[in-house]
């Protein structure tokens, strides 16, 4: 289950469907993402074929990120059971 967002905008559109905050065009593509984010009890569940799903290093050691489009990417971090910490950013 999600427990917390840091990007604002991907938290209003993963609650209300507003896309403010975030890229039109990879609206449905986030759907799909925080839809099985939300249901995943780790990491690995979000390991579908096409999202790339990554460990990350450096500053964002022990988070994890899928790709959404171009550089832009989902990323996030897990506590028990629940992800922490999404965020929707272009990190590259």
């Amino acid at each position: 289950m999600i427990r917390s967002f840091r990007h604002k905008g991907l938290e209003g559109f993963f609650r209300t469907g507003s896309k403010k905050g975030i890229q039109p065009a990879h609206a449905a593509r986030l759907s799909r993402q925080l839809a099985k984010l939300d249901t995943s009890a780790g990491p690995q569940d979000m390991n579908l074929p096409g999202w790339r799903l990554h460990a990350l290093a450096g500053a964002l050691v022990g988070h994890w990120s899928v790709w959404v489009n171009g550089n832009w990417r989902l990323t996030f971090k897990f506590e028990g059971q629940d992800a922490v910490l999404v965020d929707y950013q272009d990190y590259h």
